[in-house]
């Protein structure tokens, strides 16, 4: 049995929407694949650079844990999984106790991670509807796309030429374009922004020519020390509320009730981040900036991000395109950013708009506002040597205290008494 099938005819058709399960033709797909590989690159490959965790091991790990995460939910949820920006401060914090100490930070986040997901596949919705209901999973989501909005406009202002032909050339394609250039925006806007910044000089030539054709990764053991496993604890919670924005959201732009899929989606996401950590990598978690893509193309399928998880394992094999692709210019990932970090927070909205959550309700307004404010603000505050940021005590803010003040609001209210007594 295929584990696609090919929809239509295999091209690409204008409003139709390319269901998980689905497929155009393999060179389309590859296409689509490319376009995604474009979309998290710049993420991926900053967040170990900054750490100073191996970028090629990076890479390796997050096309293997992209392609097990495809498996373990049974091609149902669409998603790369890339490094996570949450493990930047914690795993910088630890810097100076060495990679192996690092590593094993990663390594327990993620079996934590797997713990969660198991709890939550075993108690089923039940659970995840008492701990996120719709009001909370739409703000997670707004979260995850606003959060990293500065980092987007950082790089828009720095070159803000590439930045606007790119993000220009992405809403042309996507809402005046037809067949190929609808579907193909994002790709065909990085690499018009590409070429310019090439004409420009913003491209360094010189890393791409230094660079090697083919090498290994760098392998790395990871040390269990409890002092680093104490700073890389708190980026569970991330983690576990990125994975159910990710497939709250990929419900609400499929029309589809994935709910059974989240404990699926939490365990790979789980098992991809220890992976990383006994290898040499970072952590993973699912990418807004994917969801983005998915949400201008209209393309689901899981194919195209099988061809993205292959093409990041390819990649960590070859210096020299991963210099190719670490040399697009900031300015161009911050146009497409700009336009795919915005898209994600809209499906945020939407969440909140298709199950009727009530922002007049007190709890819903204040807390949801509280949460924002402190995602979008990027809330940083240290605790000793861990410093915890905006996505961290955002999601703290809208995860625990909304239950918990709708568990004092249920206890505030009287209940009704028996019919016909006062």
């Amino acid at each position: 049995m295929a584990l696609w099938t090919v929809h239509g005819d295999g091209r690409s058709t204008d409003g139709d929407a390319i269901a998980p399960e689905e497929r155009l033709s393999w060179p389309r797909t590859v296409g689509f694949g490319a376009q995604h590989l474009a979309a998290m690159s710049g993420a991926t490959i900053l967040v170990p650079a900054t750490t100073g965790l191996p970028v090629s091991t990076t890479l390796l790990f997050s096309g293997v844990g992209t392609l097990l995460f495809l498996v373990i939910t049974r091609n149902r949820v669409p998603s790369y999984l890339g490094a996570s920006f949450a493990f930047i401060a914690p795993l910088s914090a630890a810097r100076d106790q060495g990679i192996a100490a690092q590593l094993g930070g990663v390594l327990a986040a993620g079996l934590l991670v797997i713990i969660i997901g198991v709890a939550v596949k075993a108690l089923g919705v039940r659970l995840l509807e008492a701990v996120m209901p719709p009001v909370v999973t739409g703000a997670v989501v707004v979260l995850i796309g606003l959060n990293l909005s500065h980092q987007a406009t950082d790089s828009f202002a720095r070159q803000p030429l590439p930045a606007v032909v790119t993000m220009g050339i992405i809403l042309l394609c996507g809402v005046l374009g037809r067949g190929s250039f609808f579907r193909f925006s994002v790709l065909i806007g990085v690499v018009a922004g590409w070429l310019l910044g090439l004409v420009l000089g913003l491209v360094d030539t010189a890393a791409i020519g230094r660079a090697d054709w083919f090498g290994l990764p760098a392998f790395h053991a990871p040390e269990l020390r409890p002092s680093v496993t104490l700073l890389v604890l708190p980026v569970v919670i991330v983690l576990v509320a990125e994975n159910v924005g990710h497939v709250k959201a990929i419900a609400t732009l499929t029309g589809r009730n994935l709910d059974g899929n989240v404990g699926d989606s939490i365990i790979a996401n789980g098992l991809s981040t220890a992976l990383a950590g006994i290898g040499g990598g970072s952590g993973t978690t699912t990418y807004s900036e994917n969801i983005g893509v998915m949400g201008v193309t209209k393309v689901f399928s899981t194919a195209a991000y099988a061809v993205t998880g292959v093409a990041a394992v390819l990649l960590a094999f070859s210096p020299k395109a991963a210099a190719v692709v670490g040399s697009i210019p900031a300015g161009v990932v911050g146009g497409a950013t700009l336009v795919l970090l915005g898209l994600i927070s809209l499906v945020g909205v939407r969440v909140w708009m298709e199950n009727r959550v009530d922002l007049a309700n007190p709890g819903n307004a204040l807390v949801g506002g509280a949460a924002l404010v402190a995602g979008v603000g990027d809330l940083t505050l240290r605790l000793g040597e861990l410093e915890l940021g905006g996505l961290v005590w955002g999601s703290l803010l809208v995860v625990i205290l909304h239950p918990v003040l709708r568990s004092l609001d249920a206890i505030r209210k009287p209940r009704p008494g028996p019919v016909g007594r006062p």
